[in-house]
């Protein structure tokens, strides 16, 4: 696989070059790498104020790192942002603002529907969930935006929600089924839409982004819902739709309807990168971004006073913002479930487990946090897994937690996110 991007001040060198060429898709493997970070990392809901917060970011922080190569962006539009931005003549004068600043944007997070920044988001993030036409529609339109602003030769990836949130469901198996059902007839029909503009030159991918407690939360469930709802259901429905074979209608949804593999969420789940890899690749599955983020690591001490004074420090992450899902890890590698960290917290001093991981994105240029490691490490070795991988193309740096972290981890914003991107170009040598 050709490796573009990989120094700094040269971050996508070449990159005109691939994208005339091609990069000669998925079937060759012979493209460039992408390297980007999350714009959800800035509060901002409307497209004025993510506009406002591109300019004020994007020229700095390519100037540090790429000044003399075109610099990419992960752009993350709220549903309200995407419907201002497709009218007037926005979206034209950001494509012009962009090919002025020589930057582009190849990935768009379309995972967080409304507010993102101060306000209580929890599990409000996974609504509308995939059965409902709110999210079709507004994956819709972040498409129709990804088309107008993807360089020629180009893939574009598109991360969402996992169809839905897993406890909604729980109590209620029939109620999943639909969610199940209903989330597949919308995954075929944005295929229909994705393979005709296939027809016209340009390969976007809907990547699902598995979470835990997301209704595809690890590598076995979404090999099982490929195996047992999108290809059969999907494939029929598309196929249909289509006019063409089950066999070929099942292709276009594996080229489509592709995986976010974000390195936080499967080291909270401790799952291996390599193996997952090898496990998608043998079900056909591929991964279309990899996001780069660190969950907090927890050893757990056998000492009581040790373990409560730990806790006393963990309290400062247990924040009401975002939904910090927690899994345990006994000495038997038994797994435990808690949905938040507010909850999981009064089982700390008690547990018998000897290790937690809970989803919060701390930074990932350090690995430990006071007493508290960090699943950095998981991080090298997808980094490491992704060079046998000829499949994915797109990294996004996804670190969005700095305004909730612990006042003493906080930098100025420019800096903390220069050093996220030093830490992977350095890793990833």
């Amino acid at each position: 696989m050709q490796v573009n991007y990989l120094t700094q001040g040269n971050m996508q060198a070449d990159v005109k070059a691939n994208v005339k060429d091609g990069a000669k898709d998925n079937r060759e493997g012979d493209r460039a790498l992408h390297l980007t970070y999350c714009s959800n990392i800035h509060p901002g809901e409307t497209w004025a104020e993510v506009k406002q917060n591109l300019e004020t970011y994007l020229p700095a922080l390519k100037q540090r790192l790429s000044p003399e190569s075109p610099f990419g962006i992960g752009l993350r539009l709220s549903d309200l942002a995407a419907r201002e931005i497709l009218e007037q003549d926005h979206l034209k004068a950001f494509k012009t603002w962009l090919e002025a600043e020589d930057l582009y944007v190849f990935t768009i997070n379309g995972f967080p529907y409304g507010g993102f920044h101060h306000q209580v988001v929890k599990d409000n993030v996974y609504a509308p969930d995939w059965s409902k036409p709110e999210r079709l529609d507004y994956t819709l339109r972040l498409v129709e935006i990804l088309s107008a602003l993807l360089p020629d030769g180009m893939d574009g990836g598109i991360s969402t929600v996992p169809l839905s949130y897993k406890p909604w469901w729980v109590n209620d198996s029939d109620a999943r089924d639909i969610v199940f059902a209903v989330s597949t007839q919308q995954l075929a029909q944005i295929t229909a839409r994705l393979v005709t503009l296939e027809q016209q030159g340009q390969q976007l991918h809907i990547d699902l982004e598995p979470e835990p407690d997301g209704l595809l939360e690890n590598a076995a469930e979404v090999i099982a819902y490929f195996n047992d709802w999108l290809l059969p259901i999907g494939g029929a429905q598309l196929g249909k739709e289509l006019g063409i074979s089950q066999a070929q209608a099942e292709q276009h949804l594996l080229n489509h309807i592709q995986i976010c593999y974000d390195t936080c969420h499967f080291a909270v789940e401790y799952e291996h990168p390599q193996q997952v890899f090898e496990q998608f690749r043998a079900a056909g599955i591929k991964i279309g971004k990899g996001q780069l983020s660190a969950a907090l690591k927890i050893e757990l001490p056998s000492d009581v006073e040790k373990r409560q004074w730990m806790a006393t420090q963990l309290e400062a992450f247990a924040e009401s913002t975002y939904l910090h899902q927690v899994i345990e890890r006994g000495g038997n590698g038994e797994l435990k479930q808690h949905a938040d960290l507010q909850k999981a917290l009064p089982h700390f001093v008690s547990s018998d487990a000897k290790e937690w991981r809970t989803h919060f994105h701390v930074p990932i240029f350090v690995d430990r946090y006071q007493a508290f490691q960090s699943t950095q490490a998981e991080i090298t070795s997808f980094l490491a897994a992704l060079k046998n991988n000829l499949g994915c193309s797109h990294l996004e740096i996804e670190t969005y937690t700095w305004d909730v972290l612990p006042a003493e981890m906080k930098l100025d914003m420019l800096t903390s996110i220069q050093r996220e991107y030093e830490w992977v170009l350095e890793n990833f040598a």
